[in-house]
């Protein structure tokens, strides 16, 4: 693995370069390498700055080895071209499985957020010996495109949203923070924490070269063979997280979740959107180490 030099003041090892097959994947890790692995898994666009350093401490503080990571596209992973990604969805379990090797980790616990728990959720289907327990946050039950028959789809207001927001100047870093700030806001509660989400969007767009591949190329890759048919053959054990007021997945997509897979527990978060809130970040964090425990 190649290492990233920097200066992390909160404590995490510096980023490093893992070679995966033919791609480059960016990963770092908190805490100490003998403790349990939790593997956190991001949702669509996102690069490894959506799980923010202080989220991570905390898992770290309680005992875990938590590994970060950018997926293909984002954050100073391996980009393809706007509109012309070369894998689907399968491909970035492969990745993800790939970080667990460069780590030589033989079983983790995963955490995924969104279509990170898509991903998870792959992984414990087709790769049961690398996951001790899942944790999958703001999930559902398929990839993307329309909701099944039974379950709700997106909130009207986000699809508004999406069809009349204009592109931002994707030279302009202040204007893809801006960009960014504003769609965190669409998806969360009542309680927005715009200064802190700003925070964490500016650190993805200085990491980043080009935005335009992760926003673009994640919503349309091949999802491959459907798998809620086979979440009854999970085995690990598995917590679903889920905000009550999420307008991307409406809970019910929680509770789909949580029955599908045998033994699941569910946890509805009052007043939370399509999110990981810094308010809740303490609360998460205790949930997810309680579980992996």
């Amino acid at each position: 693995m190649e290492t990233i030099t920097e200066i992390h003041p909160d404590g995490a090892a510096p980023e490093q370069l893992i070679k995966v097959g033919d791609v480059e994947l960016c990963a770092q890790t908190f805490g100490r390498r003998d403790d349990p692995a939790v593997l956190l898994v991001a949702g669509t666009s996102c690069s490894l700055d959506w799980w923010p350093a202080p989220f991570c401490s905390r898992l770290a503080d309680r005992g875990l080895f938590v590994i970060r990571f950018d997926q293909r596209d984002t954050g100073r992973s391996t980009a393809d071209p706007a509109g012309q990604p070369s894998y689907a969805l399968r491909d970035l379990v492969s990745d993800a499985v790939g970080v667990l090797d460069a780590h030589g980790i033989d079983r983790a616990h995963w955490v995924g957020f969104s279509m990170g728990g898509w991903i998870a959720q792959l992984a414990a289907l087709d790769h049961p010996d690398r996951v001790a327990a899942l944790v999958l946050v703001s999930s559902r039950t398929t990839g993307h495109g329309p909701a099944d028959p039974d379950l709700p789809e997106v909130a009207d207001r986000l699809l508004a949203g999406w069809e009349s927001a204009a592109e931002p100047d994707w030279a302009a870093p202040a204007a893809v923070v801006d960009y960014l700030v504003e769609a965190e806001g669409e998806l969360a509660g009542a309680e927005f924490d715009e200064p802190t989400v700003r925070l964490m969007c500016e650190r993805a767009v200085a990491r980043t070269p080009d935005l335009r591949p992760a926003v673009t190329n994640h919503p349309m890759l091949d999802q491959g063979p459907r798998w809620r048919e086979r979440l009854g053959q999970v085995a690990a054990p598995t917590l679903v997280l889920h905000g009550e007021d999420d307008p991307m997945f409406p809970p019910r997509h929680a509770g789909a979740l949580a029955a599908a897979i045998p033994g699941a527990t569910l946890r509805l978060i009052p007043g939370v959107g399509h999110e990981l809130p810094p308010r809740h970040w303490a609360d998460y964090a205790r949930a997810i180490a309680d579980h992996v425990r």
